[in-house]
Parts: C-alpha cells; sequence; structure tokens
C-alpha cells in the first residue's frame, strides 16, 4: 500500500449500507477497514438501523434513518502523518453494523417430528405434524447483537430461522400435546390454535430482541395409522347415521347388509344366511327375494319410509309392512 491510499483513506468520510440482499439480517461495513476517521458522516437508509461500536463496546444504537456524524479521536492527515511508520493503521478502532428494521415476511416453519399424544375424543393415540409461516421484526437489536451476532462481518435471515426453528418446534409440540385437540377439531380451530401459539412463542423471540409477526398454520397432517382408525369410525357413523334414517337399529342394519352380500354371492347365498345367524327354513320365496333381482331388505324399508312419510300408507301399514320385512331376518 502507498502513502496515497492512506490518503484516501483518512479522507473517506462517508458510511452506508448500499443495496442489503434480502438475505442479510445484519451487516458490518468494513470499505474502509476498522478506522473511521473524526467528523464522518453516516447515512442510514430507510428501514435500517446501525451499531456503533468504539474501542471494543457498544458506543450507541441509531434507529432513526438520516445523516449521522460520528466523533472519535482520530484526526485526519494528523493520523495520517503520526502512523506513516505503521501502515496507516490506528489503534482507535471502530464497528459499524447496519442491521434491518423492516418485517422479514413469510418464514417457514414446521415440526421436525410426530407430536404424539391420546386423541380426547376417540380414545386412540394419534400422530400429528404442522406447518405454517410467520413474520418477525428486531425490536432489541443490541440485545441481539451482543448475546449472538458478536464480530461476525454477515448474520442472515436463513441463520436466525434456522436458530428459531429449533426452539419454536419444542414450544409447538408442547402445546399441541397439552391442547389434546381431537382430530375433527384440528381445522376447526385452526385460527385460535395460531393466536395462542402466537402470544406463547413471542415470548421466545422477546428474549433474544425479536417481536413476533402474524403467526400462521397453513396446514396439519396426521400418520397414516390415524387416517386409517379414523376412517373406520366414520363407516360405521355412516352406518349407524343410514339406520337411523331407515328406522332400524345398527344391529339390524348390520344384518340387512350381510344379507345383501349373501344375496350377490348367489351360489352360497343360503349357507350365508345360516352362516350369519339368521336361522330357520328358507322358503323359495325369501330366497328368491335376497337375489341380486330383488330389492334387498334394507332398500325396502327405506321406501317403506318414503311412503309412510310422504302420507301413501297410514301408520298401521307402515307398521305391518316394517313387521313383516324383519321377520325375513
Amino acid at each position: 500500500m502507498n502513502m496515497w491510499d492512506g490518503v484516501k483513506r483518512q479522507l473517506r468520510s462517508v458510511i452506508e449500507w448500499n443495496n442489503p440482499t434480502a438475505n442479510e439480517l445484519f451487516y458490518r461495513w468494513s470499505e474502509n477497514g476498522n478506522e473511521i476517521k473524526n467528523a464522518s458522516t453516516l447515512i442510514v437508509g430507510p428501514g435500517q438501523g446501525c451499531i456503533f461500536v468504539y474501542e471494543g463496546k457498544v458506543q450507541a444504537v441509531i434507529q432513526e434513518e438520516g445523516l449521522v456524524t460520528l466523533s472519535t479521536a482520530n484526526i485526519p492527515f494528523w493520523t495520517t502523518i503520526t502512523k506513516f511508520m505503521q501502515g496507516f493503521d490506528s489503534e482507535h478502532k471502530v464497528g459499524i453494523y447496519f442491521f434491518k428494521k423492516t418485517y422479514i415476511l413469510d418464514q417457514k416453519w414446521g415440526t421436525l417430528s410426530p407430536i404424539k399424544y391420546d386423541d380426547p375424543k376417540y380414545k386412540f393415540p394419534v400422530s400429528l405434524m404442522a406447518y405454517g409461516n410467520y413474520s418477525f421484526q428486531i425490536s432489541d437489536p443490541k440485545s441481539f447483537f451482543v448475546t449472538i451476532v458478536g464480530g461476525q462481518e454477515h448474520y442472515l435471515v436463513d441463520d436466525f430461522r434456522q436458530m428459531m426453528n429449533a426452539r419454536l418446534n419444542e414450544s409447538i409440540a408442547h402445546y399441541l400435546a397439552n391442547a389434546q385437540l381431537s382430530y375433527a377439531q384440528i381445522d376447526s380451530k385452526r385460527q385460535q390454535i395460531s393466536e395462542d401459539l402466537e402470544e406463547s412463542l413471542s415470548k421466545e423471540f422477546q428474549t433474544l430482541g425479536f417481536s413476533l409477526i402474524d403467526f400462521r398454520i397453513e396446514g396439519n397432517e396426521f400418520d397414516l395409522d390415524t387416517q386409517e382408525r379414523i376412517g373406520k369410525i366414520a363407516d360405521v357413523s355412516a352406518g349407524v347415521q343410514g339406520a337411523n334414517i331407515a328406522g332400524v337399529s345398527y344391529a339390524e342394519l348390520q344384518r340387512l347388509e350381510a344379507m345383501k352380500d349373501a344375496a350377490n354371492n348367489q351360489a352360497g347365498a343360503a349357507g350365508m344366511m345360516m352362516g350369519m345367524g339368521v336361522g330357520g327354513a328358507l322358503t323359495p320365496n325369501i330366497i328368491q327375494d335376497t337375489m341380486p333381482t330383488a330389492k334387498s331388505p334394507k332398500e325396502r324399508l327405506l321406501h317403506l319410509k318414503e311412503l309412510f312419510e310422504e302420507e301413501l300408507i297410514t301408520q298401521d301399514e307402515y307398521n305391518s309392512k316394517k313387521s313383516a320385512i324383519l321377520e325375513m331376518l
């Protein structure tokens, strides 16, 4: 380095963070080395803040945008002359660290492993995964700078998200496991769950000097075993509902379904019915009625109920016909 390079360094007086990338959260200004001259001008742009470290200590946190005049023990040219033999280096070191004040939007999160608990409604174990996004903003830059960033030249949004997601995962799992929400409740209560988690997780962010904004759950997913169990329960529930509509018990409906299945298997219809406990000698007429070409008892009951509801038959006629059909079981 020649003498003129050193002189130009002494004359350098404008400090700013030009064109920060979307992934930068903290940035150490180092265009002119560590030596900042007396009365240099600091430009803090819109959505930016600045931490001024002088001789190893945080001296100021600048939150307002605009121009700031810095005062240090360095005097232009005089330092150049006295430090000529030392390569134009001064012992009065400073650090200028810029940081973003804007909202950092749409940060993805997701549970790293299934959250396991017993479903309070169906009384069997479930495994739940969830994912979503959140936004955040720096609220206490000095605290985070001192405890996390330190002397790093760059600290990225990706670094923060990776750190926070590991912390959030435990809190989210703890909340969902203790909330004991049933499989059937998760989707309908998603907004309330998001609000509860945002309130809880805000404490984690505040301890590091950040504000959590707009925490959202975008989706959730139960494991295959849980989905299969719920599917079976849904089938039974649909069957019970169908029995109620038909005016028969669920047990009676199951017997009707068994007769229908046996009728569809013509070769073994009679044996199937006997095996299902239908009992009694099956007359040719009854067997014929259970063949695929005839209506099943369930279909007859449903049709009979429709006739009654439409007032095409009387109550006595409905009861008589219903009894006749059920006697076939």
